[in-house]
């Protein structure tokens, strides 16, 4: 079992409604993540980066970082629309095994800030990528390999359309929002009823607003409507089929400020209104992508093709897994865990040196350094004085 370092800083509840994010979902929240971070072999931190006013007034980005003292390229991991980090451990113990990895909860879930997003869904995605790139300048990276799932593989080829100098290899798994939204959207798609329900009933809404509504039976409706992602953790969490609903549902039960903000990109559940498609042919020629689909994934897999066939240069690889559905990390993780460091040792073989994987803070920006435990962070305001601390 891998032990734990904690920098967590402590945060200040939100209070007002049904809805709200309180004291004690937090600390459930952080409770159970704990507990399946349990399963973890290596030990790990989670601490707080706080990356100033990307968005709200002080925004704090949840992370997990492991084997941080090694010298190869970092790898970070961007999850999907209404998860969080701790679903990505059957994976964390491969992937620590030769490099640092990071893993956070992108701004607006799980624990991290949840504040306002454009209603623009320009905007909203170039929040993103700038909370991304703030969360890298605080931890302090210079290059590294970026794997996002689903919404998270969204905006990871954002974050490389704007910062392609600081992505050695984006890796992309089940990418949501790449293909145009075709004519007649559910003819021949693979979408499962679940989805369409989702999409046909509740489109005007945010798409896990039953959750919410729910109250404490959310965590049951979870369980209930998707058992599947449970039984995925079986051989990893004990008493799976508990914890990782009451995850879900800690993670979704708050003020729903991520889930807003997919809703403002998307065009129908499946689809996004400013779709990757049309933008590949801008991702620098000289960055390696590799592109994991599950054979029986709802979403579109035609990107593959499309990067391909677009990308003049022969570092693209696509490979779809058999077997495996949406959440391809975690119906076949061996063979997902093989082909993500396949993906990670071609970067390592293919360095060109461009910038180094760790580069020296800003100093000349008034900014505060506090180095606790060789995490480095910097404090964008005098005003952010809460100390870490270490239990």
């Amino acid at each position: 079992m891998g032990s734990e370092i904690n920098l967590e800083t402590t945060e200040t509840s939100w209070t007002g409604g049904w809805f709200s994010w309180t004291r004690q979902s937090d600390v459930m929240l952080r409770n159970v993540e704990k507990t399946i971070l349990s399963c973890l072999k290596t030990a790990y931190k989670r601490f707080y980066v706080d990356i100033g006013s990307v968005v709200g007034q002080s925004d704090k980005i949840w992370t997990i970082s492991l084997n941080d003292e090694s010298p190869k390229t970092p790898l970070v991991l961007l999850h999907g629309m209404g998860a969080g980090l701790a679903l990505w451990c059957p994976n964390l113990d491969a992937f620590a095994a030769t490099r640092p990895v990071y893993a956070i909860d992108l701004l607006g879930f799980g624990r991290s800030s949840r504040p306002k997003f454009a209603s623009n869904a320009e905007k909203a995605e170039a929040q993103w990528v700038e909370s991304v790139e703030e969360w890298r300048r605080e931890v302090n990276l210079g290059q590294f390999i970026l794997l996002g799932h689903s919404l998270g593989g969204y905006i990871a080829t954002a974050y490389a359309l704007k910062y392609p100098d600081r992505v050695r290899h984006l890796i992309l798994a089940d990418p949501w929002g790449f293909p145009q939204k075709p004519a007649n959207p559910y003819e021949n798609t693979n979408l499962p009823l679940w989805v369409r329900a989702i999409v046909t009933a509740v489109q005007p809404l945010n798409p896990l607003w039953a959750v919410r509504a729910a109250g404490p039976a959310g965590k049951w409706l979870v369980g209930k409507t998707r058992p599947d992602i449970s039984r995925k953790f079986l051989n990893y969490v004990p008493d799976a089929e508990k914890i990782i609903p009451e995850y879900i549902y800690q993670c979704n039960s708050q003020t729903p400020s991520g889930e807003s903000a997919f809703h403002t990109l998307m065009s129908g559940f499946g689809w996004a209104k400013n779709p990757m498609v049309g933008r590949i042919d801008q991702l620098d020629p000289k960055l390696p992508i590799t592109v994991l689909y599950g054979s029986r994934s709802w979403v579109d897999n035609s990107t593959g093709q499309v990067l391909t066939d677009q990308r003049t240069t022969a570092n693209t690889y696509v490979q779809v897994i058999n077997g495996a559905g949406h959440h391809v990390y975690l119906d076949k993780p061996e063979q997902f865990n093989k082909y993500v460091l396949e993906a990670c040792a071609r970067s390592d073989d293919n360095d060109n040196g461009r910038v180094p994987d760790k580069v020296a803070p800003p100093a000349d920006d008034g900014a505060t350094i506090h180095t606790v435990n060789n995490i480095t962070t910097t404090d964008k305001s005098s005003n952010n004085t809460e100390p870490k601390t270490t239990s």
